[in-house]
């Protein structure tokens, strides 16, 4: 159990990372004219799914893991703790879907020249998509933290 949780917090801290790399980003991109965005997304960011995407899968599976083994805890607070983690994660996963997906689809076949006049739209749902995400990924892994804080001192 120890090595899960171990895994589970570095695992949780590194998903973390590129949400909140890419909310820090937001206010300069937004101020991007269309082609120069254009070409951020689609070789900056070349990658980055398949990485951050399977850390963010790992999360939510260990996590996962960590409340199936704490299920029958007489100590509600500790499986809650999971629980409410295991929620931000499968909403980061939503979100993904929901926000970004359709983004990265629509601007795979755009070129600065074939941009269409509502890009600006597309740029702004991709933005909110990973802001949403850091915040559901800061939950997550600060509720993690204090979940491994109170197992520690033997709550």
């Amino acid at each position: 159990m120890f090595a899960l949780r171990t895994a589970n917090l570095i695992i949780a801290f590194i998903a973390t990372t590129a949400p909140i790399a890419h909310a820090l980003e937001m206010i300069s991109k937004l101020t991007l004219d269309g082609p120069l965005w254009l070409g951020i997304q689609q070789h900056l960011y070349r990658g980055w799914g398949e990485i951050f995407g399977t850390v963010e899968i790992a999360a939510f599976l260990s996590t996962l893991a960590l409340l199936i083994l704490t299920w029958r805890d007489r100590s509600i607070r500790r499986w809650r703790a999971y629980l409410i983690a295991l929620a931000c994660y499968a909403a980061m996963l939503a979100d993904f879907f929901i926000f970004n997906l359709p983004v990265n689809e629509a601007l795979r076949a755009w070129t600065p020249t074939t941009l269409p006049p509502h890009w600006s739209d597309y740029r702004l749902r991709w933005e909110i998509g990973h802001a949403f995400t850091a915040l559901f990924s800061a939950i997550a892994f600060v509720i993690l933290i204090r979940r491994r804080i109170h197992e520690g001192s033997g709550s």
